[in-house]
């Protein structure tokens, strides 16, 4: 029996689904029940159906199921997969600028940890950080932990206020517009599709810019036929089975979350097995208003 065979059948004993982010390796994407990027998985997770939930990817996207589902079994193939960025916000500078703005909301990007989320008053994913920020009713945000994402949901919303801290995504923080540009060189008809998290000087020289599912949407409808990606090297594989047509091409300095690549297909098989690494968070006041954060962002992407 393949490993692959052995999580099916693990999968149908344990009343489990899998769900994996795009920047897990392929052998995760190929065995996951649903694929896609934070709003999706986190929203997903809210109407399956199943008993337990297998989370491929870092733990606050674990904590995020688990607060969205607390009656659930959230399961981490690999508990010490993290996201450096989740855990970049200072509550003392958070608790000054709520000092120094009576109409402030703080909204919290759901790369975060649960703790971060209940200081905030809504989580925002890339995909819909905008609408959300342009339709909240205060004038001042202060938006953590991203940076960049900050300032480009800034530049889409002139109309607000927008504060941030200074945490950020290692891998797209240090992307080079200077790759970018030799392979734009090397390839003149390519396209340039980057994520918001980027710097400002890789976002300066996209063509589009969005969420991992919004450049997978973008090439997918496109009728070129190669593209520069500006992100997380695993989404190569859904832009690959989304464009077998098309060719893709990556910075020379790859861009690579060590932790989403932790993840094993052993990883997966030892926790349908055992149980081992379940997300458990006590139902305090701080998880609670962590929950709230995640709902009111569901709430105002369906209005």
């Amino acid at each position: 029996m393949t490993k692959q065979e052995e999580i099916q059948n693990l999968k149908q004993e344990k009343n489990a689904v899998i769900l994996a982010h795009y920047y897990t390796r392929p052998e995760i994407q190929e065995i996951a029940d649903y694929i896609g990027d934070s709003y999706f998985l986190s929203k997903k997770a809210t109407i399956l159906p199943h008993r337990t939930i297998v989370f491929c990817g870092v733990s606050f996207m674990g904590e995020s199921a688990k607060l969205l589902n607390p009656s659930k079994i959230v399961l981490m193939p690999d508990a010490e997969a993290d996201c450096p960025m989740a855990h970049m916000v200072d509550q003392s500078a958070l608790k000054k600028v709520r000092q120094q703005y009576e109409d402030l909301a703080v909204v919290c990007y759901i790369n975060s940890t649960a703790e971060i989320k209940s200081w905030s008053d809504i989580s925002v994913t890339s995909a819909n950080a905008i609408s959300i920020v342009r339709n909240l009713p205060n004038k001042n945000i202060l938006f953590i932990p991203d940076k960049n994402l900050a300032r480009y949901t800034a530049e889409n919303v002139p109309e607000k206020s927008i504060l941030f801290l200074e945490g950020f995504c290692p891998i797209h923080e240090n992307m080079r517009a200077e790759e970018i540009q030799k392979l734009r060189a090397q390839h003149p008809a390519a396209k340039i599709l980057v994520h918001p998290e980027c710097n400002y000087a890789v976002l300066n020289v996209a063509d589009y810019i969005g969420s991992t599912s919004g450049i997978l949407s973008y090439a997918e409808k496109s009728s070129d036929i190669e593209f520069i990606i500006g992100t997380e090297s695993g989404v190569r594989y859904a832009l690959q089975q989304a464009r077998p047509d098309a060719t893709f091409y990556f910075p020379e300095t790859e861009p690579v979350c060590a932790g989403m690549k932790q993840i094993a297909l052993d990883n997966v098989i030892e926790v349908l097995k055992t149980g081992k690494n379940e997300v458990l968070l006590e139902d305090n006041s701080i998880n609670r208003a962590a929950r709230r954060t995640l709902e009111r962002m569901l709430e105002a992407v369906e209005k």
